[in-house]
């Protein structure tokens, strides 16, 4: 993957993906940041947007931000998205490309739960809408600077991973994203590295601990005081930092640790809380996501 821009760098941020993946929630947030956000854009109108937005930049305000939730509907997309990014790039602008994925189930449950066919559905299945969507997408997957799997994720979590990408200037040149998750729910897609806990004995089959989960100190203490614990936790962490250190290097800024056991209800909670602590450092920064706590 290319070097990416920091979120500091970046001054507009394009979010694409899967129909049904959370574009609108993301741009929800974005603009809630004080970004100046357009929706459902069709690609080609990007480089006429990057001009009118360059004579506001240029007319006083220097520190103007934009984003804009590109729709897929369009055809040629991929090729007048690229048209797009270059025409920004030609005028100045640093942009950075997110994209939003999720399962084929959790997209058929959302477009049935609102009544409203895919985009690309036609006079087929929901499904085969989905299928197609992604094929199309596939490329463009793989050179978006951040990959957002959204399955699991209920609006406010979605917020929270979507948030650190636009850190305000002078902060960690490293993100990392720690999330928890229950093998049972499947493993994240957006996960760059992911660590399995199943290992530890389950509190949940010790009376006291089974109602509470990893986020209480009860139960952090009984699975860090376990044989071995500390020890995967120290290790970790010694391999995450050269990891970290090679991001910088290389200009990769942001990153998906995913901790998982059976539920994500206890052992994962508690080491992704452990690791996002000892993690933390002024080059980089934490924040937790415990995808599946709750589902149980």
């Amino acid at each position: 993957m290319a070097p990416t821009a920091t979120p500091a760098d970046t001054d507009f941020v394009i979010v694409t993906g899967l129909s049904g993946a959370g574009r609108s929630t993301a741009a929800n947030v974005i603009e809630d940041r004080g970004w100046y956000v357009v929706d459902n854009l069709p690609p080609q109108l990007l480089s006429p947007m990057a001009e009118l937005a360059g004579r506001v930049r240029d007319s006083g305000v220097p520190d103007l931000k934009i984003a804009a939730v590109v729709d897929v509907r369009a055809r040629a997309f991929r090729s007048q998205l690229e048209a797009g990014l270059a025409a920004l790039r030609e005028a100045g602008w640093r942009p950075h490309l997110i994209f939003l994925d999720a399962t084929d189930e959790a997209l058929v449950r959302r477009f049935e739960s609102v009544r409203r066919p895919h985009p690309l559905q036609g006079e087929g299945r929901l499904l085969d809408g989905i299928q197609a969507e992604r094929e199309m997408l596939r490329d463009l997957r793989a050179e978006a600077q951040v990959v957002i799997d959204t399955s699991g994720l209920n609006v406010h979590q979605l917020g929270r991973k979507v948030t650190p990408l636009l850190g305000a200037e002078g902060g960690p040149s490293v993100r990392l994203a720690l999330m928890s998750f229950g093998f049972k729910y499947g493993v994240p897609l957006d996960a760059d590295f992911v660590f399995d806990m199943r290992w530890l004995p389950n509190p949940f089959w010790v009376p006291e601990l089974k109602a509470l989960t990893g986020a209480d100190q009860p139960v952090a203490d009984w699975v860090m005081g376990q044989e071995g614990a500390v020890s995967f936790l120290d290790r970790v962490v010694a391999m995450l930092e050269p990891v970290t250190a090679g991001y910088l290097s290389e200009g990769r800024r942001y990153a998906t640790v995913a901790i998982g056991c059976t539920g994500g209800k206890h052992r994962s909670v508690a080491m992704t809380q452990a690791l996002a602590a000892r993690l933390a450092t002024d080059r980089v920064a934490t924040f937790v996501v415990h995808r599946d706590l709750g589902r149980e």
